[in-house]
């Protein structure tokens, strides 16, 4: 009887080399594709702070309006004239006013403006705590009368699974959803966007402007390095491994 040859270390290695191989070119993979995703955002970032912080140009025509496309307008800097409509108030919750520097929960409050120029454009004048809802205990606040205002244009937002239903007889919305919130108060030519209204001293103190989150997370970087440092990581395995198969016996 003749013994089977074992087979030679480089044989005992085709396999797993090959498949370590494809692992990893995988996992360079999706790291390469993380800083090109980390390049998009930063000029996306970019492109909006660029935007936010631009002089305030007057706001499209209504006779424009049909034709905006988010992607042209979204944080653009822009100056507007009209009246509020301070009895049709629009409440938004969210969850704290981080951005105005109140840590609780409260609302956005939106209100219409008629333009003197033509149309209804809502306006998000600020947030305000849960305490200050009601509009009676804001009172102060109130702008009546011909006003302008700057802010930034913003797009619809839109709905998830998760997001609770509105409740419109009580002016509490949970998006930023400017034909939602027109057709419930019966305006005609209402704007398809929203302007939030950049922060400014008002009488109360209550709402406060300047809600808009202009701190974007962006962490494609360390996912980068992540996927990168677990190719790292298999091709250290696999070498460890390799010379396991391939170091000389009397080494054992």
């Amino acid at each position: 009887m003749t013994l089977k040859k074992p087979p030679s270390p480089a044989a005992r290695l085709i396999w797993p080399a090959v498949l370590t191989a494809a692992a990893a070119s995988l996992l360079i993979s999706l790291g390469v594709w993380q800083l090109h995703r980390l390049a998009w955002k930063e000029n996306i970032i970019a492109q909006i702070k660029a935007r936010a912080t631009a002089p305030a140009t007057p706001l499209p025509d209504f006779t424009e309006w049909a034709r905006l496309r988010p992607d042209d307008y979204e944080y653009r800097h822009v100056l507007l004239h009209g009246t509020f409509e301070n009895k049709k108030e629009a409440l938004v919750f969210r969850p704290s006013g981080s951005s105005t520097g109140v840590r609780e929960p409260g609302y956005l409050v939106l209100t219409p403006m008629r333009l003197d120029s033509g149309g209804y454009v809502i306006v998000n004048r600020g947030f305000t705590p849960a305490g200050r809802s009601e509009a009676r205990t804001r009172e102060e606040g109130k702008i009546e009368g011909d006003t302008a205002l700057t802010g930034l244009m913003r797009a619809p937002e839109s709905r998830n699974f998760f997001t609770p239903a509105d409740n419109p007889d009580a002016g509490q919305f949970f998006t930023r959803d400017p034909d939602v919130i027109a057709a419930h108060f019966g305006l005609a030519g209402a704007a398809p966007f929203i302007v939030d209204a950049d922060a400014s001293p008002v009488p109360g103190g209550w709402p406060k402007g300047g809600a808009t989150e202009l701190a974007f997370p962006n962490n494609h970087l360390s996912y980068a390095l992540t996927w990168f440092g677990l190719a790292a990581g298999l091709l250290g395995v696999f070498l460890a491994y390799a010379w396991q198969i391939v170091r000389p016996r009397d080494a054992k």
